[in-house]
């Protein structure tokens, strides 16, 4: 999208007025930002205003530059407010993504509503690299927001990551040894949440499998064997060993307020 304003106000002596263009960059560095203050008006005050005038129960936000998830108590108002926010969007030259754009039942009592209506189990939403799914804490049997790394993301960075140990091959072991720390550490800062462990330890086979790959490579003698590359593993975050952060908010389930950690093995 570009909009273009022109300046009249003291322009240079003998030169035409300037003209200024303001370009929204699909893809570019700063298109995050861009997107974040155009959708604080566009959106996010909208929204605020609507829950105030329009919806007789709950509405909930929450969104991360132009990725964004909406919540309702009622059926009928979120139909309203689909067609409403169609209509928002295109009259800023604005269009929501008709793939990613989906109404579905998603809740504490959605599995209970859905069983009954037999239309089988609730659907699942991807957001922010997580995928979210109605579930239950076995011990209590109460709802729980499952989160799961999106399997495609996943796929995407192991891939990302044997490419570059590949590129690194012939580098000092220690200081790719080094390299992937940061990587790895990075990741699970990010993904280390309840619920997905499964994930983490799929990402953690992945990741060895291809370092020790790389590292067979070095020679055509290589006797890198996996009892003799086990003993690394923990010295650079690939161990079976890692730390799930317990992330808990009262406004949004992204936002990290951290209470402890719980060790998972």
């Amino acid at each position: 999208m570009r909009h273009t304003s022109i300046r009249t106000r003291f322009p240079p002596k003998g030169q035409p007025p300037l003209q200024f263009e303001v370009i929204f960059c699909v893809r570019g560095v700063i298109s995050p930002l861009l997107a974040n203050i155009y959708l604080h008006y566009v959106l996010d005050q909208w929204v605020m205003n609507w829950r105030k005038e329009s919806a007789k129960g709950e509405v909930i936000i929450v969104r991360y530059a132009d990725d964004f998830v909406l919540g309702f108590q009622h059926r009928q108002e979120a139909d309203r407010f689909l067609k409403q926010l169609r209509e928002r969007m295109a009259s800023y030259g604005l269009e929501l993504h008709p793939e990613k754009t989906r109404l579905i039942q998603f809740g504490r009592f959605a599995a209970e509503d859905r069983k009954r209506d037999g239309a089988g189990k609730p659907e699942t939403f991807n957001f922010l690299g997580f995928t979210h799914i109605c579930g239950t804490i076995w011990k209590s049997g109460k709802f729980t927001v499952v989160r799961k790394t999106v399997g495609k993301r996943m796929t995407a960075k192991v891939q990302s990551i044997a490419a570059n140990l590949s590129k690194r091959r012939n580098d000092p072991i220690e200081q790719t040894g080094d390299w992937l720390k940061q990587v790895v550490r990075g990741y699970y800062n990010y993904y280390a949440v309840p619920g997905n462990q499964p994930r983490l330890q799929m990402f953690q086979r992945a990741t060895a499998q291809s370092w020790l790959n790389t590292l067979r490579r070095r020679s055509q003698r290589s006797r890198w064997t996996w009892e003799r590359f086990g003993c690394s593993l923990t010295d650079f975050c690939l161990s079976q060993e890692f730390y799930i952060l317990t992330l808990w908010s009262d406004f949004a389930p992204h936002i990290p307020h951290i209470q402890d950690k719980s060790r998972v093995c």
